[in-house]
């Protein structure tokens, strides 16, 4: 029920923070604090597309910027997670043997972390941390005037919805990633997560104008990139033989 929170909190987050730093017009408002930080993304996106002649690839390009900016934050999550991988036996043991006392449970849990030198709530921070940053990024695509009358590739028209590829490869990439990231694959809210954020993803990219669309999707695959090299010494360890 934690990590249900969590989505929850992130996602009501999200949803507040779109109607900041906005005028009435729908300006990005410079004057405030959070909308000078939209502003110096958007400013970035204008600058590329101007120098490409492609507000697409320049979506592409602030992502990927970004993604590396906040690869240390990413390493800390993963590493955190793994742990806590490590650690499941264990807290399943405690949870078991300590199932009609929840006061002794707890005790146990913090004794356990503490030898291992570990905080629950330790993965929450980095995607606490960059939250902040990724939802500048979409408004500062949402909200960028000239994004919304250009086009990617000369093909996808940024400012309206695209009804077939783009929702779906935001869904099959959301999947990909969600499935990639998750701490216990057995657990029945985080396989339940599985299915509900791809479908989520689906319908706003269905919905939303495609530059976010755009935006989902390579975010996404830049992720799922940097986890898979994150991941592959862990493999490469657990059959015995150094990556290639």
């Amino acid at each position: 029920m934690k990590k249900i929170g969590l989505f929850s909190l992130l996602a009501l987050l999200t949803l507040t923070a779109t109607g900041c730093g906005v005028d009435a017009s729908g300006n990005i408002d410079r004057t405030k604090v959070w909308g000078g930080f939209v502003g110096l993304i958007s400013d970035a996106i204008d600058y590329f597309g101007k120098l490409i002649g492609d507000y697409g690839v320049s979506i592409l390009i602030i992502t990927l910027i970004i993604r590396i900016l906040i690869f240390p934050l990413m390493y800390k999550q993963l590493k955190h997670s793994k742990l806590m991988q490590e650690l499941q036996p264990e807290m399943t043991k405690i949870r078991e043997k300590y199932k009609n006392d929840p006061q002794k449970m707890n005790q146990e849990m913090m004794k356990l972390f503490q030898e291992k030198g570990t905080n629950p709530l330790a993965g929450c921070f980095p995607i606490l941390i960059q939250m902040p940053i990724l939802i500048a990024l979409y408004q500062a695509i949402m909200y960028n005037k000239h994004i919304s009358q250009s086009t990617f590739l000369g093909l996808i028209a940024l400012g309206q919805p695209e009804h077939f590829v783009l929702p779906a490869l935001a869904a099959i990439t959301t999947y990909i990633q969600t499935r990639m990231t998750m701490m216990n694959p057995n657990d029945p809210q985080q396989k339940m997560m599985l299915y509900i954020m791809p479908a989520m993803i689906f319908f706003f990219a269905f919905t939303f104008p495609a530059a976010l669309s755009l935006y989902w999707v390579f975010g996404n695959i830049l992720t799922i990139i940097q986890y898979y090299f994150l991941k592959r010494p862990d493999k490469a360890a657990a059959q015995g033989g150094p990556s290639k």
